[in-house]
């Protein structure tokens, strides 16, 4: 979850009692966040099962809605209301769910992907990846618009677009050329096992750069970065591939 990342930051940066508060803290928001995957639950309800007073368990609450991690929504009561304001139930957002089960959906992608590839063989899986991917090449082709014709500024231009949906890239000149990568890929846990998806992608890369690229390295594979190769202008060779994908044994 999010919320972690940031008190791991805390418990490296902080020292003592600071940080152990902050570890404390966010093992608590966990333990919150594991209960409302049963189903929403009021602050009264989530501390009487984790023993924290409601002073207590509202800090957590408010920080997590802080954080994007959980919403209200009131609850309904057979019967008249009470005084007072309504009772507040908190349910965690769909951003957090996924958080919780990174894997869920991907799992269900490569069930279906493992189906395709049975009854129509991979090549099937191979046209799938590049019918899925066409809608993010041509939002990232109106993005390239004003980038001109140079390959490096084009990727730099392709970089900002691929942030915008969630790669975390960024592009860098290199003494060969330069250099795009991906710091995150939302489609990482299927192409390990379907490296169709990382070719597709490849593709795409080389047709919105308009030359030849070479993919290095992916997190598919068990790399840190998504790494492709954007090789300095000169003159390509008729029958020169326009994107390859280099692939290293990994012990």
């Amino acid at each position: 979850m999010r919320n972690v990342a940031v008190v791991k930051n805390m418990v490296l940066a902080g020292s003592g009692a600071g940080a152990s508060a902050a570890a404390s803290d966010g093992r608590t928001r966990d333990r919150v966040a594991q209960l409302l995957q049963r189903g929403p639950a009021t602050a009264a309800e989530l501390g009487a099962q984790l023993g924290l007073s409601p002073a207590a368990i509202r800090k957590h609450l408010d920080a997590m809605f802080t954080d994007h991690l959980v919403e209200t929504r009131e609850v309904r009561r057979a019967g008249p209301r009470g005084r007072g304001r309504p009772a507040k139930a908190f349910v965690l957002t769909a951003a957090a769910r996924e958080d919780l089960n990174p894997h869920h959906y991907d799992n269900i992608a490569a069930a279906a992907l493992r189906w395709i590839a049975q009854h129509n063989g991979p090549e099937a899986v191979t046209a799938f990846a590049s019918t899925q991917i066409r809608a993010l090449e041509e939002r990232c082709r109106a993005a390239l618009e004003e980038a001109g014709p140079d390959p490096i500024a084009r990727a730099e231009a392709l970089a900002d677009a691929l942030t915008a949906e969630g790669y975390a890239a960024g592009a860098s000149t290199i003494a060969s050329g330069g250099q795009l990568c991906q710091h995150h890929c939302p489609v990482a846990h299927v192409a390990a096992e379907f490296p169709q998806l990382c070719d597709a992608e490849t593709e795409v890369i080389s047709r919105l750069i308009g030359t030849h690229v070479q993919r290095l390295a992916t997190i598919a594979h068990g790399d840190g970065v998504c790494t492709t190769h954007i090789p300095a202008r000169g003159p390509q060779h008729p029958h020169q591939p326009a994107a390859t994908t280099v692939r290293t044994e990994k012990s």
